[in-house]
């Protein structure tokens, strides 16, 4: 029963938070409508006169198709999973990695990989790759720390929650991917208690508008989901658990610094 009402609470939350910048926005067209003169580039970026789905260019970006969608998945799953959740360490965790996911929806940054990142922050430069990097890193770390008792648990804790965190952002390449992986990684913590409840509903309640292109969750989503899921399998397993699970996730991340080394090599 806890379980349903974690899940009803965040995908309703998500619903109203969404519905409700959506209504506040004011846009004057559809999300999701092909790209025209004015109208967002590949980048993102607005030219001239450029109008975004919800009238404001801060909440517009280009998915692969070259269609302009809005970004108010992202808070609004964010919200919704917080609230879901409970309170506590996940929901702590997952506040952070939706504020440094926020930054980058923001401030945003060409280069890719943590390579890329570390390198810029060596030479005094701290984009805001690294703002992500440090900022959710400390913070499953402290959400890890507070789960379990032990030295060791509390260090793979955090790289599980980390690492989640940043598998759902590393797969949301696509319409729907995100949401999907969230609801995929969280079906089996529903076994061992209600955590992973919030982040599955809050992901379900604009899996719709995302697979239909009218919305993305974009780095505040992606990035506070991934760690609400990340905090549901850290505090529903033990010891090997954490081992087995911070081992996928490192291996993923490392082909994931692979792949974006790759790209940029191909590129240049």
């Amino acid at each position: 029963m806890r379980r349903l009402a974690s899940f009803g609470v965040a995908a309703g939350v998500t619903r109203a938070v969404y519905e409700g910048l959506r209504r506040a926005s004011g846009g004057r067209r559809s999300a999701g409508d092909p790209l025209s003169s004015g109208e967002p580039s590949s980048s993102g970026d607005l030219s001239s006169g450029g109008l975004s789905p919800s009238g404001d260019p801060r909440w517009t970006r280009t998915n692969h198709a070259g269609r302009s969608v809005d970004l108010f998945a992202g808070p609004a799953t964010a919200l919704g999973a917080a609230v879901g959740s409970g309170g506590g360490p996940v929901a702590f965790a997952l506040l952070a990695a939706a504020a440094c996911g926020a930054y980058d929806d923001v401030k945003g940054d060409h280069r890719r990989g943590f390579r890329a990142h570390l390198t810029a922050l060596r030479d005094g430069e701290v984009t805001s790759g690294a703002v992500k990097l440090l900022g959710i890193g400390a913070a499953s770390l402290a959400a890890g720390a507070l789960l379990k008792e032990r030295p060791v648990d509390k260090v793979l804790a955090g790289v599980v929650i980390a690492g989640s965190a940043h598998l759902v952002n590393l797969v949301d390449v696509r319409p729907g991917r995100a949401g999907l992986a969230v609801l995929a990684l969280g079906a089996p913590g529903l076994l061992r208690g209600s955590l992973a409840a919030a982040p599955m509903g809050a992901a379900a309640a604009v899996l719709g508008e995302d697979l239909g292109e009218r919305t993305m969750l974009g780095d505040t989503g992606a990035h506070a989901l991934g760690a609400a899921v990340g905090g549901a399998i850290a505090a529903g397993n033990g010891r090997f658990g954490l081992v087995a699970h911070a081992a996928g996730l490192v291996a993923a991340a490392a082909w994931g610094e692979w792949e974006a080394t790759s790209r940029a090599r191909s590129s240049g």
